[in-house]
């Protein structure tokens, strides 16, 4: 059979449609919080970033926002494509950073707590950003796997770099690192400032969202529960 045909009626479809055809195909999720990076084939970022930057120039244009002749929007269409594909959504849009794991030769199993480390993301009802602080704890045990300090930092930029929603947000870096390190115990807390509040609707400047997932010993045990939670209290 000659697919030949199909091949080139694909190859004019817009990136976007082929690239929701094999999520679809392979009935994976592609929500907003979702990484996708597995269905992109090498070279579509770049179309991809072209398809955006065009109906990101319609959205311009249906806002009555002069692109042709207005110095400072001219090249705004390009500009947050850009910022979506490769700074604050490329979490969607790029395999995960590498990273070196550690066995736990000496048997480590003391409480190990990195943070505050900054984050930042975007809420994914309306696109304004997040910026807050995380702290995760962690109880590892001789099965453990130790990673290197900045790459929990490097893995919660990872997740928080798609739209999201905090409490989700946590959710995914808290599978994650179970993932990847295998602790007895696990705790992450965010505390941050939702410019959606802050920005629009009722203009709160002062409120902020605090969440937690506890996973394991940090579930189970109140008395690590607490040592953690006031050993962070202590950096705030």
């Amino acid at each position: 059979m000659d697919n030949s045909k199909d091949k080139g009626a694909d190859a004019d479809r817009p990136v976007s449609d082929r690239i929701r055809n094999r999520l679809r195909q392979a009935r994976k999720r592609f929500n907003a919080n979702d990484n996708i990076a597995a269905f992109i084939e090498p070279g579509e970022m770049d179309l991809l970033l072209d398809e955006v930057e065009t109906k990101m120039r319609g959205v311009l244009e249906s806002l009555v926002i002069d692109t042709e002749t207005d110095h400072n929007t001219q090249d705004t269409a390009r500009r947050v494509a850009k910022m979506y594909l490769k700074e604050v959504f490329q979490g969607r849009y790029h395999q995960a950073p590498p990273v070196t794991e550690f066995p736990n030769v000496t048997g480590l199993s003391e409480l190990m707590i990195v943070g505050p480390i900054t984050v930042r993301s975007a809420c994914s009802h309306h696109f304004c950003p997040i910026m807050g602080r995380l702290w995760i704890g962690l109880m590892p045990n001789q099965h453990s796997n130790l990673i290197g300090l900045s790459k929990y930092a490097r893995l919660a930029e990872w997740v928080l770099s798609r739209p999201q929603i905090q409490e989700e947000a946590m959710t995914q870096i808290a599978e994650l690192l179970t993932d990847r390190v295998k602790p007895d115990g696990l705790a992450v807390v965010m505390e941050a400032d939702h410019f959606c509040m802050h920005w629009r609707g009722v203009k709160d400047t002062g409120s902020k969202m605090t969440n937690s997932v506890m996973r394991g010993s940090f579930l189970k045990d109140p008395a690590l529960r607490r040592e953690f939670l006031s050993l962070i209290s202590m950096r705030s």
